[in-house]
């Protein structure tokens, strides 16, 4: 069941603040609303928090098998010092790469000219000599004019090098007017290439010197991964503390401030935990305050049920998705409809019990307090195994190469290995329907149980009949075949084989007349809100939409086909892989690839169907059941603030 919730307000000294919400985590049974606090000692924790992050990505990378075994503890002050000392030497190190860089990159750009000294040039300068560095294409070099000076440096096929001579210091910073357009001056550097070349190697040696360093302070990677938490807990407490309302933050200018100043803050509480705020607000002096939440605000959903159903959480908190204050929980049907769509979609008794036996295997190691996750494992492999006892599948081997005791054991309606795979199909199929109608029927009840109180609830009941009129139009246009099952749309006059029991001739006039006479109790009542007239009205205004909604149950209940088709397509892969593999099995030489090909066939298989499980197994239970039960999925789960 989604528990109840209590909107409570809190009021306490300003100066209590940080106290106070130790107090408050400590009790731990309040979700306090979202505040965006700021100050000085919030913004200096969450530079430590992000640096040791960086450290952590920084030290993770330079980590060796060695020291990830060797890892030593650390004060969570010191840890935050580290931090910040690995991050200052990694800010070093880029700057040591960015200038070695630049460094190469000139030494690049002067290849050809040799040494290179800029402080020789302006010595010429200052004598009035004015040298300029120049590279033209070696083709273009003697169209140079006679009245430009220039000293030949050295040339190759693709380019020749000079200098270009002057003695007018205003005409040196000037381009020649002969100088071919092909010409072009290089830049001197802004040192020497020997002072160059010694600044890349210096560089180098200070990036490996720091890279030692970090690579040494690896074996704290854990110390900084515990010092996280305590930082985050920290950063949480700073936050709520100087994001709480106050009587001082909201005074205006000139406006005196109270005596005693005071704060406070709001959350949300399960009802059945709210004598402990108030023992709690009692003895520390707070003031508090609460009322029901109302209709329109945000309410976080805490769950709670049987240890039976809770085996389900571990799935719906790796799928995030919480159902909201005011919808249903539906854990317990969660969890019973993805056994069954789980164990249908694996389809194999063989599968069964391997995920049954990984299961158990994992509940053996597991903690206590942390064993719903290998209980559900179990149970999907109990209902895979179950299923394809029934239908009498063993890693996809053919039905005459199993022993005689295990064909016995399975269920004859849905068993190829009894009653043919033709018929065996067909009644696979009818059972995926029957589990869309009682699914979706459950919705239907659950509408309109919970709008009892209300006319509203004639629409669902309505919604309750069209569901069940249409399932018998999808089991006419999808089933029927003519041979096995015939389900005509009208009165032929004689009697229909309702899986074995002989339904009256007239039965496909009722069908028809149920769904219709569902259609208009869901026509007038669905959007009742007080007044009759107004419902029918709306529904008139939306009669697309009202008519595509018979098309919708049609097609919810055809989806559940999807349960049959994937666990066919996944017995055809591992009747394939057994074909491949058999004749391996001829040959001693060659047997150890058959055991090869069979571990990894049958394995993808089974990856693929529990690929199937999460997009089809999965959707059936949030997307069609709970479209029907008005469903949107929009909770946020409930995390009280807390140690």
């Amino acid at each position: 069941m989604i528990v109840p919730m209590k909107k409570v307000s809190l009021v306490l000294l300003e100066n209590e603040r940080k106290e106070a919400l130790k107090s408050l985590r400590k009790l731990g049974v309040v979700q306090l609303e979202e505040v965006h606090g700021s100050s000085e000692e919030l913004q200096a924790l969450k530079d430590k928090n992000n640096k040791i992050l960086k450290a952590l990505s920084f030290l993770t990378e330079a980590a060796d098998k060695k020291s990830l075994k060797n890892q030593k503890a650390l004060e969570t002050a010191k840890a935050a010092e580290l931090a910040e000392k690995v991050v200052a030497l990694e800010d070093r190190k880029k700057t040591c790469q960015d200038r070695s860089t630049a460094d190469a990159n000139e030494l690049d750009r002067l290849t050809g000219w040799g040494e290179v000294e800029p402080e020789k040039i302006a010595e010429l300068a200052e004598k009035g000599i004015y040298l300029s560095l120049y590279e033209i294409p070696s083709n273009k070099y003697r169209n140079i004019g006679k009245e430009t000076k220039t000293l030949l440096v050295n040339a190759d096929k693709s380019k020749t090098r000079f200098l270009l001579l002057s003695e007018d210091k205003e005409k040196a910073s000037e381009r020649p007017a002969d100088l071919p357009p092909e010409a072009f001056q290089v830049l001197l550097p802004r040192c020497s290439t020997a002072e160059l070349k010694k600044s890349v190697a210096e560089n180098k040696a200070e990036i490996a010197k720091i890279e030692g360093e970090i690579a040494f302070n690896a074996v704290y990677i854990d110390a900084l991964k515990k010092a996280l938490p305590v930082y985050n807990k920290e950063i949480e407490l700073e936050n709520f503390a100087s994001g709480m309302g106050r009587e001082s933050a909201n005074l205006e200018e000139g406006e005196a401030a109270p005596k005693v100043p005071l704060a406070w803050i709001t959350g949300f509480i399960p009802a059945e935990d709210l004598a402990k705020l108030q023992g709690a607000a009692k003895k520390n002096g707070w003031a508090i305050a609460s009322k029901d939440p109302d209709d329109e605000e945000f309410v976080p959903t805490k769950l709670k049920n049987n240890k039976v159903t809770e085996i389900i959480y571990p799935l719906m908190d790796f799928l995030d998705v919480t159902p909201g204050y005011h919808e249903f929980d539906i854990s317990g049907w969660f969890l019973l409809f993805f056994c069954i769509f789980f164990g249908m979609i694996f389809a194999d008794a063989g599968y069964g019990a391997l995920i049954a036996l990984l299961g158990l295997g994992l509940l053996a190691k597991s903690k206590k307090g942390k064993k719903a996750l290998p209980v559900l494992v179990t149970v999907l492999g109990c209902c895979t195994a179950i299923w394809g006892i029934m239908t009498c599948s063993w890693f996809g081997m053919p039905t005459e190469m199993l022993p005689k005791e295990l064909v016995g054991l399975s269920f004859a309606p849905v068993s190829a290995a009894k009653v043919g795979k033709a018929l065996a199909d067909k009644n696979q199929q009818i059972f995926c329907f029957v589990l869309a109608l009682i699914q979706l029927s459950i919705a239907h009840i659950k509408c309109t149980i919970a709008d009892r109180k209300s006319l509203k609830c004639i629409g669902d009941f309505g919604s309750l009949l069209q569901l069940w009129g249409t399932f018998y139009v999808v089991l006419s246009m999808v089933v029927a075949d003519g041979k096995y099952y015939i389900f005509p749309l009208v009165d032929t006059g004689e009697n229909v084989n309702m899986f074995g029991w002989m339904a009256p001739h007239y039965f496909p006039t009722c069908a028809i007349g149920l769904l219709a006479f569902g259609f208009m109790l869901n026509f007038i009542f669905a959007n009742y809100n007080g007044s009759v007239g107004k419902s029918i009205l709306e529904s008139l205004k939306n009669i697309i939409s009202v008519f595509l909604g018979i098309v919708n149950v049609f097609s919810d209940i055809v989806s559940y086909i999807r349960l049959w088709a994937v666990a066919l397509a996944g017995a055809a892969i591992s009747g394939t892989v057994n074909q491949m593999a058999g004749p391996m099995f001829g040959k001693l030489t060659i047997m150890i690839f058959g055991v090869i090909l069979l571990l990894f066939g049958h394995g993808l298989n089974m990856m693929l169907n529990l690929l199937s499980v999460i997009v089809h197994g999965v959707r059936l239970n949030t997307l069609e059941f709970s479209q029907h039960l008005g469903m949107n999925w929009s909770g946020s789960k409930f995390r009280p603030f807390s140690e």
